[in-house]
């Protein structure tokens, strides 16, 4: 990042991007925040905040200002406070850097004493001190966390109701359950799927977790009808999630699980129905962090699950447990250690760790994969790049690696990446074009590309178009078939309830031979989306928002499972390196993961935990 030459004097201008001014930087910036405006630590909308709350509040302490800014700066990263005792060491991480001193070299303020930096932010109108502080104030410090207080608020609202509902234990016929548990989780059934019966009959919270393949949608079905017998006739139960492609996923996989149960149990259930976050608690014109239901107006269930809860942010997830009936069953389910939400917290990882076990049931038993992938993601779980890497050099049927000299990938080392793009898109574009939707459902989950970034050599734009070249080399180019060829594969980018597609959905497009045409060469085409076995076919012109995905990033795969994954790291000083994005990553295959990167960059990924500064994950 380039700076004028009155740097020296504290002073940093912005520099040029593309010829005019970045709009990332602040025009001009001096004082205490210029260093960390030029090292990268804040931008425009940071100190913009700083300043304007400052101004309002007559402020003028630039220390304060600091500790303002970095807060912001710690939500767009997904954290909900920065702490300043740490915040040298979250100020490197963040600029991509494991060594501490690089943050260490900004001036930070002294921190203790009676006119240090904690002082001064204690003393502010702006912050209310303490959890019992005023409650006109925009800031809030609370054991050296400095919040902005609506996320203080949000995460007040989460501790209290986890606290009142670990606090609480509901009375349950001991011997009618364990009947059920017998009834429902045969001899050989895994005793930890018994156990989350158990927990979610007595507790009005039960955490759920484990890996990909671990038997959670089983355990699920059978929890919710082991609590029909237990808890009464009649439950009434929703299913939720927090993205359209998930709560669809959650809706088939459980009524199918559900379809294999003995009779009785069966019709007492009967057809569960899932539906998002946001439609669950029902939208409010004109608000979108408001909900028809609250504390007012609550959720008319005994019962909510909520899958994939390691996607749910923090001011989401207040709202949920503010919305609850007091006497209705939470159960939270998800890996704690995927990826977390793309917006501030990591509720359902903080949980785990602020519970200590209480009201948490780990699933350890893997039925999905082999003991290449299981151990793989095994040892990126628990943080051992040494085994990692071992790992991936040993290979195997189902793991391999090609190990880069360079951060950018040779034509050479890209070969066995092209061979499975080529492969999986020729059996692709063959099915479509014969009119095959199952054939060419099934091909489309053969073989995925993921990736970091977005943009740029090692982002998904780049991958997208080379993949598609690759693609057409071997299925003789892309005839003349409009903005719709046979094979194109889709995926939706919004919500859409008319053609019953969700945000995250792919699809591919499919010849209609019995459509409308002169011959079929010129026949018309569905997309066709969903289970290969039941395809849900849609006309184009009925499509939501909807872009190719030849590739797609770990975040977009989050939830998914494909036969074959080949994960294409970013340089190793990639500050979206992380340990969480690899283990998504790997867990996204069903039977092989590939994964192309230099050593550096495996190292770093298994060696760089995502930080996400929150005070919801201490003991509660």
């Amino acid at each position: 990042m380039s700076t004028s030459s009155g740097e020296a004097r504290g002073v940093v201008s912005a520099p040029a991007w593309d010829g005019d001014p970045d709009p990332r930087v602040p025009w001009r910036v001096d004082g205490l925040l210029a260093p960390f405006v030029a090292a990268g630590a804040l931008v425009s909308a940071d100190v913009h905040v700083a300043r304007r709350l400052g101004a309002i509040g007559g402020e003028p302490d630039e220390r304060v200002h600091l500790a303002v800014a970095l807060a912001v700066a710690s939500v767009r990263s997904g954290s909900v406070c920065v702490d300043l005792t740490s915040a040298p060491a979250a100020v490197a991480a963040d600029l991509g850097d494991r060594d501490p001193d690089v943050g260490a070299d900004l001036p930070w303020p002294a921190l203790d004493g009676a006119d240090g930096w904690r002082a001064a932010v204690r003393r502010s109108p702006l912050v209310a001190d303490g959890p019992h502080g005023p409650d006109d104030r925009p800031v809030r410090l609370v054991d050296d966390r400095v919040y902005l207080d609506r996320y203080w608020r949000d995460e007040l609202a989460v501790r209290r109701e986890v606290e009142a509902r670990v606090r609480a234990t509901l009375p349950v016929d001991l011997s009618s359950l364990d009947d059920v548990v017998r009834r429902l989780f045969p001899d050989d059934a895994d005793e930890q799927q018994r156990e989350a019966v158990r927990v979610a009959s007595g507790s009005l919270l039960t955490v759920l977790t484990g890996g990909p393949g671990t038997g959670k949608t089983t355990t699920v079905a059978r929890l919710v009808a082991a609590l029909q017998v237990v808890a009464g006739p009649d439950l009434r139960v929703a299913l939720a999630a927090p993205t359209g492609k998930a709560a669809s996923r959650l809706h088939e996989s459980v009524n199918a699980e559900v379809a294999g149960l003995p009779d009785a149990d069966r019709d007492r259930v009967g057809t569960l129905a899932a539906s998002t976050l946001h439609r669950l608690l029902g939208r409010r014109p004109g608000s979108s962090t408001r909900f028809r239901h609250d504390r007012t107006r609550r959720l008319p269930y005994d019962v909510v699950v909520v899958d994939e809860s390691s996607m749910v942010s923090l001011p989401l997830m207040a709202r949920l447990v503010e919305a609850l009936r007091p006497e209705a069953r939470l159960v939270l389910v998800g890996d704690p250690d995927q990826l977390a939400s793309v917006e501030a917290g990591a509720v359902l990882g903080d949980l785990v760790e602020a519970l200590h076990g209480r009201a948490v049931v780990r699933l350890t038993r893997t039925h999905r994969f082999g003991h290449e992938l299981g151990g793989l993601a095994a040892a990126i779980r628990e943080g051992d790049a040494d085994r990692t890497l071992a790992l991936l050099r040993a290979g195997g049927t189902h793991v391999h690696l090609t190990e880069t000299a360079g951060d950018v990938a040779s034509p050479h080392e890209l070969a066995g990446l092209r061979r499975d793009l080529e492969d999986a898109g020729a059996a692709l574009v063959a099915a479509a074009r014969d009119g095959d939707a199952t054939g060419a459902l099934r091909a489309l989950g053969r073989h995925r590309l993921l990736l970091a970034h977005r943009e740029g050599p090692a982002g998904v734009a780049h991958w997208a178009a080379q993949a598609e070249a690759w693609v057409e080399g071997v299925t003789g180019g892309r005839p003349d078939d409009g903005p719709w060829p046979p094979g194109r594969p889709l995926l939706v980018t919004e919500n859409d309830a008319t053609s019953g597609l969700s945000n995250g959905d792919t699809g591919v497009v499919v010849r209609d031979l019995g459509g409308e045409g002169s011959d079929e060469s010129d026949a018309a085409v569905v997309v066709a989306f969903g289970d290969a076995e039941r395809p849900h076919l849609v006309r184009p012109h009925r499509l939501p928002a909807v872009q190719t995905v030849h590739a797609m990033t770990v975040h977009r795969g989050q939830g998914s499972q494909f036969t074959r994954v080949t994960v294409l790291l970013p340089p190793a000083t990639s500050p979206l390196l992380t340990r969480e994005l690899l283990y998504t990553a790997v867990t996204r295959a069903r039977d092989s993961v590939h994964v192309i990167g230099s050593e550096a960059a495996v190292r770093a990924a298994v060696e760089r935990p995502v930080r996400r500064a929150s005070g919801l994950r201490h003991a509660l």
